[in-house]
């Protein structure tokens, strides 16, 4: 994963800022020029953007997998999390004066490998990875930040199944997960 200077991380915020104001305006999502952004944010990057209002989620929307530059990674993700998140109404733009912006730029996920429920809680790192669930078409994750509010292993194991659509207690053979970081630019 790349380390991102304090300008490439202002560019970041500034594009994620742009692409909500365009797409209030607009009402679709502003185009990038490539040439325009640092080599470094050029090159092909996974990242999640979160929007909060009085520190309350209004939106998360991101890419687990790397597959276009970073920099309309990031703006796409930013107009997503602002206009087509399902789970809340789009922003307007008498709530965008009150928005906050994370966005968290994901590592390339590794799979963690384990024989038991009890076996892969001793391998998770609180506080440090996020985590990527899937078995049978279910999939879910969780980025880091989500320690905040679930803080034992066992806990937040038990959401990232349910939010994969999963019961709590869900146990398989063909169960996977994967674990990545996150460098957070705010």
């Amino acid at each position: 994963m790349n380390n991102f200077n304090p300008k490439e991380k202002q560019i970041l915020l500034k594009v994620a800022d742009d692409a909500i104001k365009f797409g209030l305006k607009e009402h679709k999502i502003q185009p990038i020029k490539l040439e325009d952004y640092p080599k470094n944010l050029q090159s092909h990057g996974a990242s999640f953007v979160t929007l909060e209002i009085n520190k309350q989620l209004h939106g998360c929307i991101g890419t687990l997998e790397a597959y276009r530059p970073l920099i309309q990674d990031v703006a796409q993700n930013a107009y997503a999390a602002a206009f087509l998140d399902m789970r809340f109404p789009s922003l307007t733009a008498e709530e965008y004066p009150s928005i906050t912006k994370h966005i968290s730029i994901l590592s390339q996920p590794t799979p963690i490998f384990f024989d038991s429920e009890e076996n892969l809680i001793k391998q998770i790192r609180p506080g440090i990875d996020g985590l990527v669930l899937s078995d049978n078409g279910y999939r879910g994750t969780f980025l880091p930040a989500v320690w905040e509010s679930l803080p034992q292993p066992k806990q937040f194991l038990q959401h990232l199944k349910l939010k994969a659509g999963l019961p709590e207690n869900y146990w398989s053979k063909t169960l996977k997960i994967e674990r990545y970081t996150v460098e957070v630019v705010e």
